[in-house]
């Protein structure tokens, strides 16, 4: 009787982590993390750089083990060996850096690992059954059309764009059959149409009755598409909230643990000096990419600011910069940088001219990720006459930089002999942008300085840039972040297939004017 009083017991949660706790070496990376996602919803999950968020989400998808504590899938505790027994599960994850062979085709990247063979070569071993290519193309647009995400499955991943090599991943995940999927900083690499595209898509897969979990340091977005919240810090989690309950700035302070100034302040701009950059009529050939007569010129104590949508010219632009004489990244026109003439100059000479840069793919630009902190911290620097003397390299006094830059900027974890591909993509990141501060540049080249940090690290970062202007030097900003274009730059120009199509002061222009051109449009 007492039984029959009660209500129907809770569903099981759609995941569950209880006490999870993993360790690498000296560093704790989560400790006793409790965590509940219940089924058929888009939760969030936020923290600094560092702060535990990945490495939970990967022990939930199997890349790693965890030292203490509980799995939970549908109520059910949970073991993994490998990431093959949590897709089998169900769990599927989309990483921050996307797991695809650039040279192959989106189907062979999709059926890789889960090839399907005709039902008549069952008795042959795994490795001699041949692929039924057909059925998984036919399963593949059928999912294509259901879940709105049209994929050309014949293109090689290398010359598709990012927002495409998105879907490719989230196809790959429901081909699988994921019921809980995973996605690490999914916008970090989109423009604002494929971030609304994305989670257009997403919410039809919350309406399939699918659970997502989103790790994200972008607090518009959780405010926007999650309906509860963890915030992990330190690895722990110090809270968890629903979203129409709480605020950006109540989210900030509980990843940070302090009040974070969510607005950029600019202080006023100083005095503008002679140019540091000056292009004239640089083209390039349109079989290598996209660049047609630009012109343009940053001053001294300025920032200049480029939007537009990836693929439009940006990232030519830069190489263009930085590799003057380099066809395949000018064709023709000149190039001035810091009042010299550098068209036939190498990189190396352009630099030690006093050019800082942080580059927009750090790991295929900026990092060594199997090499120490201390090795990355170097990388062009290593004939400054403060870490170099009679050819060697002055180890204590290069160590005493880390120590200094770990203190400075926030690293973490604190360990100056770690390999930099354990640290995370935030924490990476401010080690380029504190090696390049080291330089102390004159011009400052600034592409995508922001991507993957927390709010606690962008504050910094647009502090560092600002006081860089403050200090004379002049800044070419690069962002996908239109946000971040407009707080910072003194100047916008707006690139569209390869040329300027508007330029604007501070103030003088509304994000709606600059999507326009951005687009296209007039």
């Amino acid at each position: 009787m007492a039984d029959s009083l009660q209500g129907p017991a809770a569903a099981p949660a759609a995941v569950e982590l209880r006490g999870l706790t993993k360790r690498f070496r000296h560093v704790v990376a989560n400790a006793g993390v409790d965590l509940r996602v219940e089924p058929g919803t888009i939760h969030g999950v936020i923290g600094e750089n560092g702060a535990g968020k990945s490495t939970a989400m990967k022990m939930l998808y199997g890349l790693y083990a965890p030292d203490e504590g509980q799995i939970l899938v549908d109520g059910k505790v949970c073991s993994w060996r490998t990431p093959q027994d949590a897709i089998r599960a169900g769990i599927g994850m989309v990483h921050q850096h996307f797991m695809l062979a650039g040279p192959y085709t989106a189907l062979d990247n999709i059926l890789l690992g889960a090839e399907p063979s005709p039902s008549w070569a069952g008795f042959l071993p795994r490795s001699l059954r041949p692929v039924d290519r057909s059925a998984a193309r036919a399963r593949l647009q059928k999912l294509s059309e259901q879940y709105g995400l049209p994929v050309d499955l014949d293109a090689p991943i290398e010359r598709l764009p990012v927002g495409i090599q998105q879907r490719i991943e989230i196809l790959k995940l429901l081909y699988r059959e994921a019921r809980v999927l995973i996605l690490d900083e999914p916008t970090a690499v989109l423009t604002p149409q494929e971030v609304i595209a994305l989670f257009e898509n997403l919410r039809k897969l919350k309406a399939e009755g699918k659970t997502i979990i989103i790790i994200t340091h972008k607090l518009k977005e959780v405010m926007s598409f999650t309906e509860k919240v963890t915030v992990f810090r330190a690895g722990r989690v110090t809270g968890e909230v629903e979203t129409a309950k709480t605020s950006p700035q109540e989210l900030a302070n509980l990843m940070v643990g302090r009040k974070v100034v969510l607005s950029v302040e600019v202080p006023p701009q100083p005095p503008l000096g002679p140019p540091v950059l000056e292009l004239d009529s640089v083209a390039l050939d349109r079989r290598h990419g996209k660049l047609d007569g630009v012109s343009l010129q940053v001053r001294a104590g300025e920032v200049v600011g480029i939007a537009g949508v990836e693929g439009n010219g940006q990232s030519e632009l830069m190489q263009a910069i930085l590799h003057p004489r380099d066809p395949g990244c000018r064709s023709s026109g000149k190039v001035r940088v810091l009042g010299q003439d550098v068209t036939a100059n190498t990189t190396a000479e352009i630099k030690d001219l006093g050019v800082g840069l942080v580059p927009e793919d750090r790991h295929q630009e900026g990092l060594l990720l199997e090499r120490p902190m201390t090795e990355n911290f170097l990388l062009g620097l290593q004939r400054s006459p403060r870490f170099a003397s009679g050819g060697f390299i002055r180890q204590d006094e290069l160590e005493q930089a880390c120590r200094n830059a770990i203190r400075e900027y926030d690293v973490r974890p604190a360990a100056i002999d770690l390999e930099l591909g354990r640290f995370s993509g935030g924490n990476q990141q401010k080690v380029v942008i504190a090696r390049e501060f080291e330089r102390k540049p004159r011009f400052l080249i600034a592409a995508q300085p922001t991507r993957g940090v927390d709010v606690g690290a962008i504050e910094f970062i647009h502090q560092r840039i600002l006081r860089a202007r403050t200090e004379g030097a002049g800044v070419l900003l690069v962002s996908s972040e239109l946000d971040e274009v407009l707080a910072l730059s003194d100047r916008i120009l707006v690139f569209y297939d390869g040329r300027v199509a508007g330029e604007f002061k501070r103030g003088e222009c509304t994000e709606r004017e600059i999507g326009l051109l951005m687009g296209g449009g007039s």
